[in-house]
């Protein structure tokens, strides 16, 4: 093989039957060109250039991307779809490998051609209306990373998760890594800026640029965010799309599912926080992924911000007590500068009042959790919202045996009452814990202080505490019997 200077300097690198022209960015196969988005490109021609020798995964990222934040699933995804260009493994041939805990090789035998060239303008950049990505995407790796794997096999997939939980921000990273995937584009529909009188079909079909006769040919990918907003709508115009477009794929995101056919659901949880043990170590406060948004969204107002020793028990509390939910996380980063971290901590006591600082450039509803949360509380009955709030009496997990004895009343008879709780749970306003002989319900703590401030006002506050601590001390006496039984 030729010399790592002649492969820098050359204009045509061959290996296998691939002619990598790199003046034009351009890989034949014979007279085929390949379709390549320009990161695989620079990430080919970093390893071609390089052949025989193993380059760090770290080394890749900051040459591809010298100015930009990027995960080390972003790298995967497109090694996997150079691979799968190149037909890497196809009858005995290999081109790329992975050295396990150190990197990538390209280990077929590379040739330069520097006096060819070829000139071809049939090449397009991806086609998408994504917005650009300002910061990376935190803790979201190995759910980012399935999401990828699993869209080109399904034809719609719903993310689901409680308000501030970051459905949106998985929902995208996942669409800008399949940009090179979908021949005909990747789009995005935000149905929060669709008003009552438009029809959510005829609206994507004007973000597309085109009617359904023209979708029964087009691979594309349609993300449709935030369809809490018109469900109904839009669970018909999924129906619609998915019948007249076999090669379209949806990715939707919803605080509960759409029931559509071939729905595939997918949970976005809260991020994950320490344990109060682990409260004493900067270095295993920082292995989660909480902790890590945290710092970094502080660091951005604070560019001197670092988490020290005696700060970890503080840092730790604020992102349990925020249940590891995002937007409320960077909420409370955007207050560092204000309060400091002991003036942030105890300003969490005033409930939500604190996570009310967001980007003005931000939607309305991610400015402050109290907007996220009243968007969700609005859109319950009468009688939904009645039962959200007397079940904020409860501080930890409960079961239906509990929360039936403790918060019925002749409005909300027990069979009814079990309906309406299970139906908060499938809209994210309650987490379930599946184990043991019965389920139990938890609300988060953000939820939980919000539903609090509408259960003061409503006046039934004590009483339900009352019942609540009658309650709680019956089931420590009947407990207290059996054990001594």
């Amino acid at each position: 093989m030729d010399s790592l200077n002649d492969l820098n300097t050359a204009s045509v690198l061959h290996f296998g039957p691939y002619a990598f022209h790199l003046r034009q960015r351009l890989i034949l196969d014979g007279d085929r060109p390949l379709r390549m988005g320009g990161r695989a490109l620079d990430i080919l021609q970093v390893l071609v250039e390089r052949a025989g020798r193993v380059i760090r995964k770290e080394q890749l990222i900051a040459l591809v991307w010298p100015t930009s934040v990027v995960e080390e699933i972003n790298l995967r995804v497109h090694i996997a779809a150079l691979r799968r260009a190149l037909g890497d493994g196809e009858n005995g041939q290999r081109y790329i490998v992975n050295v396990p805990q150190c990197g990538y090789s390209f280990i077929a035998p590379v040739r330069c051609d520097s006096a060819a060239q070829v000139v071809f303008e049939g090449l397009q950049t991806p086609q998408h209306n994504l917005p650009a990505r300002l910061t990376a995407v935190a803790g979201r790796d190995s759910l980012v990373g399935g999401l990828v794997r699993q869209m080109p096999l399904c034809r719609l997939v719903t993310v689901t998760g409680a308000a501030g939980v970051g459905k949106s921000t998985v929902a995208l990273r996942v669409a800008e890594l399949l940009l090179q995937y979908y021949r005909d584009g990747v789009w995005r529909v935000d149905l929060s800026l669709v008003d009552g009188d438009t029809s959510v079909l005829d609206h994507v079909l004007r973000t597309l640029e085109g009617d359904l006769t023209g979708f029964s040919t087009r691979h594309a990918l349609l993300l449709l965010d935030n369809c809490d907003h018109h469900r109904d709508a839009c669970k018909a115009a999924v129906e619609t799309l998915l019948e007249a477009a076999p090669r379209l794929s949806i990715l939707a995101t919803c605080r509960e599912a759409l029931h559509v056919s071939l729905e595939t659901l997918q949970y976005v949880p809260p991020l994950a926080t320490p344990k109060r043990s682990t409260a004493d170590c900067i270095t295993q406060a920082m292995g989660h992924s909480s902790v890590q948004l945290f710092v970094s969204r502080a660091r951005a107002r604070q560019h001197d911000f670092r988490l020290r020793e005696q700060d970890v028990k503080v840092v730790v509390e604020i992102c349990r007590q925020l249940d590891g939910l995002p937007l409320a996380i960077e909420l409370a980063a955007a207050q560092i500068d204000a309060l400091a971290l002991v003036g942030l901590q105890a300003q969490m006591a005033h409930g939500l009042q604190v996570l009310s600082h967001g980007r003005r450039t931000a939607v309305p509803r991610h400015q402050s959790m109290q907007a996220a949360l009243d968007w969700s509380y609005q859109r319950l009955s009468e009688q939904e919202q009645r039962v959200l709030q007397r079940l904020s009496v409860f501080r930890m997990a409960f079961t239906l045996e509990a929360a039936l004895a403790v918060i019925s009343c002749p409005q909300l008879a027990p069979q009814r009452l079990a309906v309406i709780i299970e139906g908060l749970a499938l809209k994210s306003l309650l987490t379930v814990e599946r184990g043991g002989s019965a389920g139990r319900y938890r609300m988060l703590n953000t939820t939980r202080c919000y539903a609090r401030e509408q259960l003061e006002r409503s006046g039934e506050g004590i009483e339900l505490e009352r019942r609540h601590a009658r309650y709680i001390k019956r089931i420590r006496l009947a407990s207290g019997v059996h054990a001594l039984a």
